[in-house]
């Protein structure tokens, strides 16, 4: 059914690009027999469409006066998170989609009723254009990633790590995940035996995919959950206590819930946990608090701040000498 409701629209729009097609080269575009053309104009006359049709040498198919784009099947609060969809893909962090998001956005907007028309335009937003991120992803690789998903078929890629070590890697993928503006597949790692994740963006597939497999269970929690944990462990892999030297009603709003949580300890001081990626990440957030502090544990954090401090502290002198 869903395959011939594509069709049914195809057909309407390749009807609406030219004042008239033989029933030969419809059926030729639509890589269906003129039988079936023939009970597809038939559907778009019983869908209200006005299709003329002439017999003989010469002969074709022509959208008749009146005929227009399809109903839209969309109540007023879908159309419009559609639409602001489209908006925010063509400045979103897949490369190579601006351009078509906004065609798509037109032709929605060109079937929209009149009343969802105003609206869009009087939420209408302009966008600062900057350079792509690092981690924005093609749009054909994202395609191909979650494709092979769909079909279930084995993946080979080289795959850049954090600190530009290449790997092949040949996996079972099961699921892309989209977390804020990065991209993961999900998947079985053939050589290490196990469920990762891996960045789109650092994946190079390789083309043809591989055969078939059997789909495995899934991770615990499906493929978000299991990204989230990846992403937790990344950030508890350093966890630090600190007593700062300012009241806690001062300190309340610079500490976000995803950095650490922070306890009174007298009228004047109060204590921070804190989790990083590592102790130097968890230096350089110390000095955004813009207090006194005091290291309570670990000791390497001590040492992790003076060493920040001297790079500073060189960086500084350089003015000193000019």
């Amino acid at each position: 059914m869903l395959e011939t409701s594509a069709r049914l629209l195809r057909l309407l729009s390749l009807l609406q690009t030219r004042r008239e097609w033989t029933g030969a080269e419809l059926a030729g575009r639509l890589d269906v027999t003129t039988r079936t053309l023939r009970r597809d104009i038939d559907r778009l006359r019983e869908l209200g469409y006005p299709v003329n049709a002439r017999i003989g040498v010469g002969g074709g198919y022509q959208l008749g006066a009146g005929a227009e784009m399809p109903p839209l099947l969309l109540d007023d609060e879908e159309a419009l998170a559609v639409a602001f969809g489209l908006q925010s893909t063509a400045a979103g962090p897949v490369s190579g989609i601006a351009e078509p998001s906004l065609r798509a956005l037109t032709k929605l907007r060109q079937v929209m009723p009149s009343r969802l028309r105003n609206r869009l335009d009087a939420l209408e937003v302009d966008v600062v254009h900057r350079p792509q991120a690092a981690s924005a992803v093609g749009a054909q690789a994202l395609a191909t990633v979650a494709s092979v998903c769909h079909a279930r078929e084995r993946l080979r890629f080289d795959y850049s790590t954090r600190d530009g070590t290449y790997s092949r890697r040949e996996v079972e993928p099961y699921r892309v995940v989209q977390a804020d503006a990065r991209w993961y597949l999900v998947a079985w790692d053939l050589g290490r035996g196990d469920w990762r994740s891996f960045r789109v963006d650092r994946m190079t597939p390789k083309i043809p995919t591989g055969p078939r497999f059997v789909p495995r269970d899934p991770p615990r929690g499906g493929a978000a959950a299991f990204v989230s944990r990846g992403f937790e462990r990344a950030f508890t892999q350093a966890r630090a206590r600190v007593r700062l030297h300012a009241p806690i009603d001062r300190m309340a709003g610079r500490v976000p819930e995803n950095w650490g949580a922070l306890e009174a300890e007298d009228a004047d001081t109060c204590v921070v946990s804190l989790r990083g990626e590592s102790l130097r990440d968890i230096a350089q957030w110390l000095a955004v608090f813009e207090v006194p502090f005091t290291v309570i544990d670990p000791p390497g954090l001590i040492d992790a701040c003076r060493e920040f401090a001297r790079h500073h502290a060189e960086l500084a002198s350089r003015y000193d000498d000019a």
